[in-house]
C-alpha cells in the first residue's frame, strides 16, 4: 500500500524507472477495497484489492533493492528501513491515535478490549498475527468490527519489508560465493523457490484453515514474489503497443472481474488468488503510453493517478470512519450518509498526504541525519500511540468493570417482569402480561455494553473449520440416575448455554453440549463447498455416530439460526425443513423427546448502535423483516409432532414482536448483543419457560 515511488507525474527528481501507470493500478486496488467495505453486497470480492497492492510492493521494492545490489554489491539496510519508516509510519500513527481517541470518546464500552489490543498490535505491526490467532473465535468474527483490523495488510507488508532485503542479501552472497558471482541467478532462484513454496502452503492452508490462512504472512509471500519476478525480468515488458494493451486491459478485466465474482465463500487466498495476481502482473507490464487509449496512458490520467497518490491514506482512513459512523448521533449509514462519508474519506486522505505523509518523508531533521535518528522518532511515535491506549484504558476500564458488576447484580436478583417475563406467550401457553414501572426507562445491559454480554464457556463452541466433536458436561455428572439432557446446535443454541447450565445445576440434570458455530443440527449441506462446509459435514457425521453409539438422552434441546429471507413454500425452505427432520429422525424413533424453539428475529444492523443514540421506540424492526415468512426448524418440529413424535416447540415470537414490529428492548432487558444473537442477560429470562418444557419432557419419558 505504501511505496517509495508514489507521485503520479514526472518531476525533475523522479527516477527514470518510475512507471506512471502504477498509480492507476493503485487506484483500482484501493477503490476495490473501499467500495467493498462501503457496499459489501455490491462488490463482494473487493478484498482482492489488497492482493493487488502486495504484487505492486513486491515489484517496486525488489526493483529498488536489486538496483542497489547491482550498483554497490550490497544493501544499506539501515537506510532502507529508515526510508520505509518515514514513508509509512506518520500517517499510520495518525490514524492509530485517532482510533484510540475514538475508542475513548465515541465507541461503546463493549469494544474497549478488542480495540485497544488491536491498536497496540497494529502499532507494532503484528495485527495480522493477532487476527490469525483470534480467527478461530466465531464470536469475535460475529461481533463488532474493530477500528484497525484493516492494518493486518500493513503489518504483513512491513514484515515483508523486514525479511525481503535480508533474503536478497543472502541470495547475493550465495551467488558470489558459490555461483561464480552470478548474483542475478541467485536472486531469481531464491524468489522463484520462495514463491512456489509460499503458494503451495497457501493452497494447503486455505483448504485446512482458511480463517488463519487469510492473515498469516507465509500464505501471501508468493504474491510479493510475483511482483519481484517482474522486477528481475524487465525483458518481459512488451515493446509492442498491441501486446501492452492486451496485457493491460486484459489484466484490468481480470482484476475487476474477480472483484465482482468472488465473494465470502471463495476459498481465499489459495488457488483463487492466482487470477487477480496474474491480472495485476499483466497491468504492471502494460507500460506503453504513446497514445491516449493505451492502457498505460489511461491509468496515468490525472484523476486516476490522484486516487493512486492518496491510496495509502485513503486505505488507512476509510475503515475506522465506517466503523465509527453508526455511533455518531444523527449520522448512521443511510445511503446519503454513506455517499457523504465516502467523499469525506477522499478529502481526509488528501489532507493527510499533503500535510503529514509528504512533509514527514522529506523532513530534513530526519533525511539529513543517520538512520538511527529516524528509528528514534519511530520509537517515540509508537510510544505516543501506546500512551493513548494506556490513558484510554485507565479512563474506560473502571466504567467497563462497573457495567459488568451491574449486569452481574441484575442476574443475581432479577427484577419482576424483566425480559421475557413481561411477554405474552411462549408458544405453549399464554403468559400473564406483566409491567414493572421501574423498568420503563431501563436498558440492561446498556447499549454500550450489550455487545460484551456473551455466553461463557467459549471452549464448548467449535468454530470455523474445526470439525472435532467437542463436548462439555455440566450439572450432575456423577450420578447414573440424573436425567441426561443434550444441547445441540449452532451459535444460537450456544446463546442459551448459560441458562441451561444454571438449570442443570438447579435440577440435577446431566447436561452435555454439542455445539458448532454456523452448523445447525441438520442434514442440509452448508452452501459454499469450501473448507468450512466440509468441516460442518464432518462434525455432523461425528455427532450422528456418537448419538447412535450411546444410550439415548432423556431430552435433546436444539436451536438454530434461521435464514429469514426464505419464502414460504419455496423449494429451499422445504429442503431446509427436511434437513432438520432427517437429522432428528433417529433420535425421535428411539423415543427421545426433543425441545426446540422458533428462532428470534434478525436485524439489518446491530440494534445497540441505534439504542446508543436514539430512544428504544425508534429502533424497532418490522416483524415481516425480523421474523421472515418461514422458520424451517419450527416447521420440522410441527411436522414431527403431527406424526406423533414427542417434540415441544417454544415460540416467543409474540414476546419479541407485536403484530407490526419487533423490539430491541423487552421488559427493560436489552435483547440482542449483535444482529441476531441474544444477550446472555435476555437468555436468562427465557430460562423458566425452557425449564418447564424440558421438565415436562423428562417426566413424559420416565
Amino acid at each position: 500500500m505504501g511505496t517509495d515511488m508514489d507521485t503520479s507525474h514526472k518531476t525533475p527528481s523522479t527516477p527514470a524507472h518510475f512507471l506512471p501507470h502504477l498509480q492507476g493500478l493503485r487506484a483500482i486496488a484501493v477503490l476495490l477495497v473501499v467500495v467493498y467495505h462501503f457496499w459489501p453486497g455490491r462488490l463482494q470480492g473487493g478484498y482482492i484489492g489488497v492482493d493487488v497492492f502486495f504484487v505492486i510492493s513486491g515489484f517496486l521494492i525488489t526493483g529498488q533493492l536489486a538496483r542497489e545490489l547491482e550498483r554497490s554489491g550490497s544493501i544499506r539496510l539501515p537506510a532502507f528501513y529508515a526510508k520505509r519508516v518515514r514513508r509509512l509510519l506518520p500517517a499510520a500513527v495518525t490514524v492509530l491515535v485517532f482510533s484510540g481517541l475514538a475508542t475513548l470518546f465515541i465507541l461503546p464500552l463493549s469494544s474497549l478490549g478488542e480495540n485497544l489490543r488491536e491498536i497496540l498490535a497494529s502499532t507494532f505491526y503484528v495485527e495480522n498475527w493477532a487476527l490469525a490467532a483470534n480467527s478461530v473465535d466465531y464470536l469475535a468474527a460475529a461481533n463488532e468490527a474493530t477500528l484497525v483490523q484493516h492494518y493486518w495488510s500493513l503489518s504483513l507488508e512491513e514484515q515483508f519489508y523486514l525479511i525481503w532485503p535480508l533474503m536478497l542479501l543472502g541470495a547475493a552472497w550465495l551467488g558470489v560465493k558459490f555461483f561464480s558471482g552470478k548474483r542475478w541467478n541467485a536472486l531469481f532462484g531464491l524468489v522463484v523457490v520462495v514463491s512456489i513454496l509460499s503458494l503451495a502452503f497457501s493452497v494447503f492452508y486455505t483448504q485446512t484453515n482458511a480463517a488463519q490462512a487469510y492473515f498469516v504472512t507465509f500464505t501471501r509471500m508468493w504474491e510479493f514474489g510475483a511482483g519481484a519476478i517482474l522486477a528481475l525480468l524487465p525483458r518481459l515488458r512488451p515493446t509492442r503497443a498491441w501486446l501492452s494493451n492486451l496485457l493491460g486491459y486484459g489484466g484490468i478485466a481480470i482484476v475487476l472481474g474477480c472483484g465482482y465474482l468472488y465473494d465470502k465463500t471463495t476459498p481465499f487466498p489459495g488457488y483463487a488468488a492466482i487470477l487477480p495476481v496474474l491480472g495485476t502482473m499483466g497491468i504492471i507490464l502494460a507500460s506503453h503510453r504513446a497514445r491516449w487509449y493505451d492502457a498505460g496512458r489511461v491509468l496515468s490520467f490525472r484523476p486516476v493517478s490522484f486516487i493512486g497518490d492518496i491510496s495509502y491514506s485513503l486505505y488507512l482512513w476509510h475503515w475506522p470512519l465506517i466503523v465509527i459512523a453508526p455511533f455518531v448521533p444523527g449520522w448512521g449509514l443511510s445511503t446519503i450518509n454513506r455517499l457523504v462519508l465516502f467523499a469525506l474519506c477522499f478529502v481526509i486522505a488528501w489532507l493527510t498526504k499533503k500535510f503529514i505523509e509528504d512533509p514527514a518523508r522529506a523532513w530534513k531533521p530526519l533525511t539529513t541525519r543517520k538512520p538511527r535518528v529516524t528509528f528514534g522518532a519511530m520509537i517515540a511515535a509508537m510510544a505516543v500511540v501506546s500512551l493513548v491506549v494506556g490513558v484510554t484504558s485507565v479512563i474506560q476500564q473502571p466504567k467497563y468493570d462497573a457495567a459488568a458488576a451491574q449486569l452481574s447484580s441484575t442476574l443475581e436478583t432479577m427484577p419482576d417482569c424483566f425480559g421475557a417475563a413481561s411477554g405474552s406467550t411462549n408458544g405453549l401457553a399464554d403468559i400473564e402480561p406483566c409491567v414493572n414501572p421501574e423498568l420503563a426507562s431501563q436498558i440492561i445491559p446498556s447499549p454500550g455494553f450489550g455487545n460484551a454480554d456473551r455466553p461463557q464457556h467459549p471452549d464448548c463452541l467449535v468454530t470455523l473449520n474445526d470439525s472435532r466433536l467437542t463436548t462439555c458436561d455440566f450439572g450432575d455428572t456423577t450420578s447414573d440416575a440424573a436425567p441426561r439432557v443434550a444441547l445441540i446446535g449452532d451459535s444460537h443454541a450456544y446463546s442459551l448455554l448459560d441458562p441451561l447450565v444454571q438449570l442443570a445445576e438447579k435440577n440435577g440434570w446431566h447436561l452435555t453440549t454439542y455445539l458448532k458455530g454456523a452448523c445447525p443440527w441438520s442434514t442440509t449441506p452448508i452452501a459454499g463447498g469450501d473448507a468450512f462446509s466440509a468441516s460442518c459435514a464432518d462434525w455432523r457425521a461425528s455427532l450422528d455416530t456418537t448419538l447412535a453409539e450411546q444410550q439415548p438422552y432423556d431430552v435433546i434441546f436444539t436451536a438454530a439460526l434461521t435464514d429469514h429471507t426464505l419464502e414460504a413454500g419455496s423449494s429451499q425452505s422445504k429442503v431446509e425443513t427436511n434437513g432438520f427432520t432427517s437429522a432428528w429422525a433417529s433420535q425421535v424413533s428411539a423415543g427421545t423427546p426433543i425441545v426446540t424453539l422458533v428462532d428470534n428475529p434478525s436485524w439489518e444492523t446491530d440494534p445497540n448502535k441505534c439504542l446508543r443514540i436514539s430512544d428504544a421506540s425508534e429502533c424497532s424492526e418490522s416483524r415481516k423483516d425480523g421474523l421472515g415468512q418461514v422458520d424451517p426448524l419450527a416447521d420440522a418440529a410441527k411436522d414431527l409432532k403431527a406424526s406423533g413424535a414427542d417434540v415441544t416447540l417454544l415460540d416467543f415470537s409474540n414476546t419479541y414482536c407485536d403484530a407490526e414490529d419487533c423490539f430491541p428492548v423487552i421488559g427493560g432487558a436489552n435483547v440482542y448483543r449483535d444482529q441476531d444473537h441474544l444477550t446472555r442477560t435476555f437468555a436468562f429470562t427465557l430460562a423458566p419457560f425452557i425449564e418447564g418444557a424440558i421438565a415436562a419432557a423428562i417426566s413424559r419419558d420416565q
